[in-house]
């Protein structure tokens, strides 16, 4: 079936569409990821987003169902240039195609990707369409474009509900915001006793519970968005050690006077390098955001910038138990030499 995709700007890309054929509004982004794809369609933080993959054949492995980041599938299309529809790998357990068939995400396939991530490069990220529709035009989709809106992002990916993850280690309060199951996988490696609470949690059940760390997730959106949050944040600092990753990052900042703001076109992909002063040593990450701190709260300094542009990629507190970093730890974009960050957030709790 054709199918093509409309920018905010007029910018039209014309391809076939796979996977779950029905038209689609989101942020169209891109992620210059080899592999992972599985686990970018399964990450909350891409909640709203139409994702390009700049990698040309996507789908050569299959999909498994050990590796997903969530229970669902958050993204509102995927963009590739070639589809692979014979794949083959020992874990494959499904195709691509029929993944997204499986969970009503829309896939456009056969466009320039490479000149779609020029123009988000130098223009933007920018809502757009994928719509199959082909006689649709900008002013046809303005309508639909200009009703989109994820402020409410992080409620439509938290829990619902307080869980327990037992383990014999560290007492462990997770904040989820958005939160991928490696994170609580990594946290689970290291034996912490985790209770993972929805983003709407309550400072004092956390402040009574007896938790030798409070851990702030990733998730999608503007940080700003989330008041409440940030709020309740501001009732722990100071009484509990901290630990935050992404999205955590931002709200620490903004909890304690700092300032965020728009990325350009966003840090996605697995190839950022990340110099962590600490311990002088350059590391390359995995990051997923559109926002960074801009302006670092009084009191903290920086422990890590991304040394593509300068933007900062952690912070610590030059007294109180404090630690965030603006990429993932727990993510594979190589060897796995990051993964000392959940080392280092557990050695707060004995500050």
């Amino acid at each position: 079936m054709k199918a093509k995709l409309i920018l905010e700007d007029g910018t039209e890309f014309n391809g076939k569409a796979f996977g779950y054929t029905k038209s689609s509004v989101g942020e169209v982004v891109f992620n210059t990821s080899m592999t992972g794809y599985g686990e970018i369609l399964t990450d909350p933080s891409y909640y709203g987003q139409i994702v390009t993959l700049t990698y040309p054949l996507i789908g050569n492995y299959g999909i498994n169902f050990e590796d997903p980041e969530s229970k669902g599938v958050y993204v509102r299309g995927l963009i590739v240039r070639e589809k692979c529809d014979m794949p083959n790998n020992f874990r494959c357990e499904m195709d691509l195609d029929t993944y997204l068939k499986q969970n009503k995400v829309i896939g456009l396939e056969g466009i320039d990707t490479r000149a779609l991530t020029k123009i988000l490069r130098n223009h933007g990220t920018m809502r757009g369409i994928i719509t199959v529709e082909t006689s649709d035009t900008l002013e046809d989709v303005k309508p639909k474009l200009d009703k989109f809106d994820i402020s409410d992002a992080v409620m439509n990916v938290t829990r619902k509900e307080i869980e327990k993850i037992p383990g014999n280690g560290k007492k462990v309060a997770v904040l989820d915001f958005g939160i991928k199951e490696n994170i609580l996988r990594s946290l689970k490696k290291r034996d912490c006793d985790m209770t993972v609470f929805p983003a709407d949690f309550k400072p004092e059940d956390i402040l009574n519970g007896d938790f030798d760390l409070v851990f702030l997730s990733n998730g999608p959106g503007d940080p700003k968005d989330l008041k409440e949050q940030i709020e309740n944040i501001k009732a722990l600092i100071g009484k509990i050690p901290i630990a935050g990753i992404c999205l955590g990052h931002q709200l620490m900042a903004l909890a304690m006077g700092g300032d965020t703001t728009r990325l350009t076109f966003g840090h996605r992909g697995g190839n950022h390098p990340v110099i962590d002063k600490r311990h002088d040593r350059v590391f390359i990450t995995s990051q997923n955001h559109g926002y960074y701190v801009k302006d670092v709260p009084e009191g903290m300094e920086v422990s890590h910038v991304n040394l593509n542009d300068n933007t900062i990629s952690g912070m610590r507190h030059k007294e109180l138990p404090i630690f965030t970093v603006q990429y993932h730890p727990e993510a594979c974009p190589g060897p796995q030499d990051s993964g000392y960050v959940f080392d280092e957030f557990l050695e707060l709790a004995d500050k």
